[in-house]
């Protein structure tokens, strides 16, 4: 599966689960580590652990699995590792603290309804 399949299943499992503010960035050309990053937010701990939970079932229907998710327990900034897509799913706070739009603007802004 490709990447940009894979990321099309995270954006769809986060908007099932209401995930705020879905953004796809394309790091492709600008870094090795993943070719997107998707970052969304929700609006408390429980419902961003929802949103991982939900985006890990849907890609594991799809064959794959998460490298690495860290944050889980604090639930503040989730981040999960799928190779080629990165997953960052974070609490309102620390989405607008960490400003990871700002630091990866170097990559390319994805609609989501494009992905």
């Amino acid at each position: 599966m490709d990447s940009r399949e894979m990321a099309r299943i995270a954006v769809k499992a986060l908007d099932e689960k209401k995930g705020e503010d879905i953004r796809i960035i394309d790091i492709s050309n600008v870094s090795v580590i993943a070719d997107y990053f998707i970052i969304a937010n929700g609006t408390n701990t429980n419902q961003v652990q929802t949103l991982v939970d939900n985006v890990q079932e849907e890609l594991f229907k799809a064959g794959i699995q998460a490298k690495q998710v860290e944050g889980y327990n604090t639930a503040s900034w989730i981040l999960m590792d799928f190779n080629d897509i990165i997953v960052h799913v974070f609490s309102q706070e620390d989405r607008l603290f960490y400003d990871l739009e700002r630091i990866w603007r170097d990559g390319t802004l994805i609609d989501p309804s494009e992905i």
